[in-house]
């Protein structure tokens, strides 16, 4: 059975009413990234990063999972061997009944402790003041990856990479890290890659399709299943 390694991006989740990091006019537009996106931010303005993030569960909370989301779940149902890799802070391939989701830069939905590092399921509303439940300390952060931090599961997407049969890049730019970076290392590999998305993101993809994530993603499952019925 082929092993398929998946990166999805922004563009998998704009559909549901979540804005791509880009668009003109967004939530990312109206902030400063290193006042609410760096541990320095979070240093100087706690308030305003937790203000931010606040204002971002609620937009997550209130979205539901569309066709792309359902067809990248029903993909790793039927192909367990699938790795899907996020780069989104939503959980909507979670909720779509994804299972095993590598959520590369956090999640929207989770809390962590700054001190100890525990994590927990975020409340709707984090503040400034609240105590971590393990530690007591007041240093609870949303459980997401900032600019100058690690992205989690690198050695398993590293490990995945190096045993797939093919990578796809969803709803994320060819041009930029992580995408281009994966792509750099199938392409050392001859592993195939293919991209879905809205237009070319300028990626060295072998190939791709191209329009609505609802409508080309799974599209492409359809054919990815059937072809090995």
């Amino acid at each position: 059975m082929e092993k398929i390694v998946v990166l999805s991006g922004a563009g998998l989740s704009a559909e549901s009413g979540l804005g791509t990091f880009r668009d003109e006019g967004g939530v990312w537009t109206q902030y400063d990234l290193n006042d609410v996106a760096t541990p320095e931010g979070f240093a100087r303005d706690p308030a305003r990063v937790h203000e931010f993030y606040n204002a971002r569960r609620a937009n997550a909370a209130g979205a539901e999972p569309n066709a792309a989301h359902h067809a990248l779940a029903r993909l790793k149902a039927e192909r367990p061997d699938t790795l899907l890799v996020t780069q989104n802070v939503d959980s909507l391939l979670d909720r779509a009944g994804a299972a095993d989701v590598l959520h590369m830069h956090g999640r929207l939905d989770r809390a962590r402790c700054n001190a100890c590092g525990a994590t927990w399921d975020a409340p709707k509303v984090m503040d400034m003041l609240d105590h971590c439940a393990e530690c007591g300390k007041q240093a609870i952060r949303p459980d997401v990856v900032w600019f100058g931090e690690m992205p989690h599961g690198l050695d398993r997407i590293e490990d995945a990479l190096s045993q797939a049969d093919l990578f796809v890049a969803i709803g994320t730019s060819g041009t930029v890290y992580p995408a281009a970076g994966f792509v750099d290392v199938a392409r050392s590999r001859d592993i195939p890659t293919h991209e879905l998305n809205l237009a070319p993101s300028g990626g060295v993809f072998d190939t791709g399709q191209y329009g609505k994530a609802t409508e080309v993603v799974p599209a492409w499952v359809d054919e990815l299943l059937n072809a090995a019925r």
